[in-house]
């Protein structure tokens, strides 16, 4: 059994641990919902181009319709879609003049964003800001120009 000053500091280190997780539990609670920018970004050597909001590089694919991905299974393991979470909407960044919205995937359906009804995607190989290395892939993948 523990002592007096021992179980008094057990005591309190449950409730400091008790009021450590309702803390976290209100804060996810009120976190603002997730979003995805899309913004505008200058490459030296593609110009004008679309990117999210950590600066990576936002694709078309040829194949796709106005509206529908065409780019599922493996390719969208290559080119991950651009989503939003269930009720979110994507957000306007600096230099966007184009409308912005979200269609609803056939294969998993998530909440795909588009520019000017054409889905995006970002590409598995681009690790950084600014990387472009699925420019003109297969002849049918492109950076989305604003």
């Amino acid at each position: 059994m523990p002592s007096g000053a021992s179980a008094a500091a057990v005591s309190a280190t449950a409730m400091m641990t008790a009021t450590a997780m309702q803390t976290t539990t209100v804060a996810a609670m009120a976190a603002p919902m997730v979003t995805a920018t899309v913004e505008v970004t200058t490459s030296a050597t593609l110009g004008r181009m679309l990117t999210d909001s950590n600066g990576l590089t936002l694709y078309t694919y040829a194949s796709d319709t106005p509206g529908v991905s065409a780019c599922t299974g493996g390719c969208a393991a290559a080119w991950p879609p651009l989503t939003v979470p269930s009720g979110a909407a994507p957000t306007a960044g600096a230099g966007i003049t184009g409308t912005l919205g979200t269609i609803t995937r056939s294969d998993n359906g998530a909440l795909q964003v588009t520019y000017n009804n054409r889905p995006l995607y970002h590409f598995a190989s681009d690790t950084g800001p600014g990387d472009t290395s699925g420019q003109g892939v297969g002849g049918v993948w492109f950076v989305a120009k604003p």
